[in-house]
């Protein structure tokens, strides 16, 4: 499973979207989060759906890799559908089952829920698939830059959250490693009562945390060897260049919420 897990990876292909400037697809995807939450009815839900899924085609980023980093989250997704069709009492009842009775409101809110957390993981998936970690951490410190004025350290914070999401895959990988072999030393992680199988989790949680210590000694390490000081007085051999592209990707971002928005008063 932790395979997966695409948030945090970068897929170097050829593709419109992997050409905009990171700013710009910080800025853009910000705002699609934001216009996902507006969406009341299924109108609006189609229309972030297919936008979603032509964004996707856009990256040129295969689908079954998309589509194997939303297996996480389906569990999920299915807990919270089953929540809203059991608990939601409102509207007219579809069918009983049992002692339950499902109602439309329910199913409606469920499958508005299940809409959103797709997209969202999905779009926000977007920005590390199509961006490499250098011109995301560029991009974010650019975006933070004018909060420098409240003394906010705009280039390390941008550094602490591009690393932060570079290192989730290896970290899980690594979890995955650690999982086989205590396994493989007869560990049973999915059977028996629920004190067993937290007591199971310790031989994975403390190598886990081991490794990543020292990983972070070893980068910090690293990045004193090579002179890393902090962002006062540093260059930059990349600079980040704002293009047409990207003036239309934030026009077609605001268009498409003052489209969801216009939907909601149908």
């Amino acid at each position: 499973m932790f395979q997966n897990v695409i948030i945090g990876q970068y897929v170097a292909v050829p593709s419109v979207l992997h050409r905009l400037d990171p700013r710009s697809k910080l800025a853009s995807v910000s705002l699609l989060v934001l216009i996902i939450f507006l969406a009341n009815n299924w109108y609006a839900n189609a229309l972030i759906v297919g936008f979603t899924i032509g964004m996707v085609l856009l990256s040129k980023v295969p689908i079954s890799f998309v589509y194997k980093g939303l297996k996480p989250i389906l569990l999920l997704v299915l807990i919270t559908v089953f929540l809203h069709l059991f608990m939601t009492r409102e509207g007219n009842i579809l069918f009983t089952l049992g002692p339950f009775s499902i109602y439309d409101e329910g199913l409606n809110q469920g499958a508005f829920i299940a809409i959103r957390l797709l997209t969202l993981v999905m779009l926000t998936s977007l920005i590390t698939l199509t961006t490499s970690p250098i011109d995301l951490t560029d991009g974010l410190e650019s975006l933070l830059s004018p909060l420098k004025k409240i003394r906010l350290p705009a280039h390390e914070l941008a550094l602490m959250m591009s690393i932060a999401l570079r290192f989730i895959p290896t970290f899980l990988q690594e979890a995955e490693k650690i999982t086989k072999a205590q396994m493989a030393r007869g560990v049973d992680f999915t059977t028996g009562p629920l004190t067993e199988r937290v007591k199971a989790l310790l031989p994975l949680l403390v190598p886990l945390f081991i490794s990543a210590f020292k990983r972070a000694e070893d980068l910090a390490l690293a990045m004193e060897a090579r002179g890393y000081r902090g962002g006062e007085g540093r260059t930059k051999y990349r600079l980040l260049v704002w293009t047409w592209r990207d003036w239309v990707a934030v026009a077609l971002a605001c268009a498409f919420g003052l489209l969801i928005i216009t939907l909601r008063f149908l």
